[in-house]
């Protein structure tokens, strides 16, 4: 059983989704700490030859506040109307705008003022989209021990959660031991996303966009085979 654990994001990019289609379970951090300035509500779009930084507006919250604790702004429906607009300029005359703008307009309708709940809805409806079926699993309905931290932490959830393989992002090579998760009986491997380059109708490609810009250029079968564009390691 592959499991992976992530906090969720805006629209994350291609690898996020690389992640969640190679494991069997994912869980989403909504309960880890907010990073101010992070990218949790934020990411980039397309826009004019040019990569432009989106961003969900929240209420004000202390740097100790969790994911799930924090809102989104009273202005946010301003702020969707806004972006939808900034969506259609940008992604209009995209060869599959149409296919995708649809699902998009339900992704950003909340459906309770925590953007956590928001968040976790956007990425349900893009695996959707992208008929990905991994199981999604919020961290905070998991009885797990809220006093581990970091890599302890992980390896108390994939025992919980009945996993015998964690799947990380590259990035945290130095955060977790493969000795540690072996005398638990845990497999550990780093998912290290390949070059992936696509038509953007620009003259240079911009990578590492939002989903947003992978599902406006290619239709799904192409998607797809984005999705095995890694190296594990």
């Amino acid at each position: 059983m592959k499991t992976g654990i992530m906090q969720p994001y805006f629209f994350p990019y291609l690898g996020y989704f690389q992640l969640i289609n190679f494991c069997d379970q994912f869980v989403l951090g909504d309960d880890l700490q907010y990073i101010q300035r992070g990218w949790v509500n934020r990411n980039r779009i397309l826009m004019n030859g040019k990569d432009v930084l989106i961003s969900v507006p929240i209420k004000k919250c202390s740097y100790l506040t969790l994911i799930n604790e924090v809102s989104i702004s009273d202005d946010y429906l301003n702020f969707r109307k806004k972006l939808l607009g900034q969506l259609n300029g940008a992604y209009g005359k995209a060869p599959f705008y149409k296919d995708v703008i649809g699902m998009l307009e339900q992704a950003l309708s909340p459906d309770s003022e925590l953007l956590s709940d928001l968040l976790i809805k956007q990425l349900k409806l893009v695996c959707d989209f992208l008929e990905i079926s991994t199981e999604l699993i919020k961290s905070s309905q998991i009885p797990k021990d809220n006093e581990l931290k970091a890599e302890k932490r992980v390896i108390d959830i994939n025992k919980i959660l009945n996993s015998d393989h964690y799947i990380n992002p590259i990035g945290g090579t130095e955060l977790y031991s493969r000795e540690n998760f072996e005398k638990e009986g845990l497999k550990l491997n780093f998912l290290k996303t390949k070059t992936v380059v696509y038509n953007q109708n620009i003259p240079n490609f911009i990578s590492n966009l939002s989903i947003i810009d992978v599902m406006m250029f290619n239709d799904k079968e192409e998607i797809k085979k984005m999705l095995n564009e890694f190296e594990l390691i």
